[in-house]
């Protein structure tokens, strides 16, 4: 659905992309990670076509990008570009027509793309009434009103709480189940982890790694992460490491890279003598490969 190959792009000296390449099969949420300045926003801006790579191509459905492939797209940005004091339907009515919609169809398909994001019933209700959830299922409706192939979500559920963002959640998943390709950034590793197929993790303008969870697990030297909490760290390093074990530090989280699972009693013994806290067992997450492939 969506190939771009040996992307590279520059603002004066500073090269933002990197011979950046990466697909997307249709019908796959794809997750596009990594920190602020990792390059993100400028790939998003060339696959729109609003911004001219110094090299390599995008191509969607096997076309380079250019006007024509723009009504491929439907873009929900992280700020939501709505106008508050318009209804849910109005602001439909007016993406819509700019994408060149049939007038004769157009209200048919917005109350078809309001009852999509279940807000069919807040039709008439003025942006400025609605809830920070039903805003951003609103912006994601503005992204979908034309009927595009490819839909690129940045950050779709920053600053929601727990039950807007499963709303979301559910939302993109219906997209997938929809037929419609899916890319999203976002800097919630639980997210990507839940809804993503594949993912590529961004550094300096290059994916350093690529592909499922369960194949990027395999990048690292863990089959387990063992949180410790203790005062003698220094002497749970060490007897960590006479086990061969690699550590880190997680925020203020001393935890141990286990190559292999084992029993919690087997853990415990092996730091028998150091005064040790509390001790957690936990599966390799997204988070653990995002700092282990990002970290300096």
């Amino acid at each position: 659905m969506l190939k771009i190959n040996n992307l590279s792009k520059s603002y004066g000296k500073k090269q933002v992309l990197r011979n950046l390449s990466f697909h997307i099969n249709a019908g796959e949420i794809y997750g596009l990670l990594g920190a602020n300045g990792a390059g993100k926003t400028t790939t998003i801006n060339i696959i729109c076509n609003l911004l001219k790579t110094d090299e390599g191509e995008v191509r969607i459905n096997n076309q380079s990008v250019s006007a024509a492939t723009q009504k491929l797209i439907g873009i929900a940005t992280q700020d939501n570009l709505l106008y508050e004091t318009l209804s849910c339907e109005e602001n439909l009515k007016f993406f819509a027509d700019i994408y060149g919609f049939e007038q004769k169809s157009l209200q048919k398909q917005v109350r078809e793309t309001l009852a999509a994001v279940n807000l069919l019933d807040s039709a008439k209700s003025p942006v400025e009434t609605l809830s920070g959830g039903m805003k951003r299922r609103l912006n994601i409706a503005v992204a979908l009103v034309h009927k595009p192939q490819l839909v690129i979500l940045d950050e779709p559920t920053t600053g929601l709480d727990v039950e807007s963002k499963y709303e979301i959640w559910e939302l993109i998943r219906q997209l997938k189940n929809q037929g419609i390709t899916v890319l999203m950034t976002t800097h919630l590793l639980d997210e990507a982890e839940r809804l993503c197929q594949r993912m590529g993790i961004l550094k300096n303008g290059q994916i350093v790694a690529e592909g499922s969870l369960a194949q990027l697990r395999t990048l690292i030297p863990a089959q387990e992460i063992v949180v410790v909490q203790t005062q003698e760290t220094e002497q749970a390093i060490a007897r960590a490491t006479k086990y061969g074990y690699n550590y880190r530090y997680y925020g203020h989280d001393l935890a141990f890279l286990l190559p292999e699972p084992l029993e919690l009693k087997e853990i415990i013994s092996q730091f028998e003598g150091i005064a040790i806290d509390s001790i957690a067992r936990q599966p390799v997450r997204l988070e653990h490969i995002y700092l282990e492939l990002t970290q300096p």
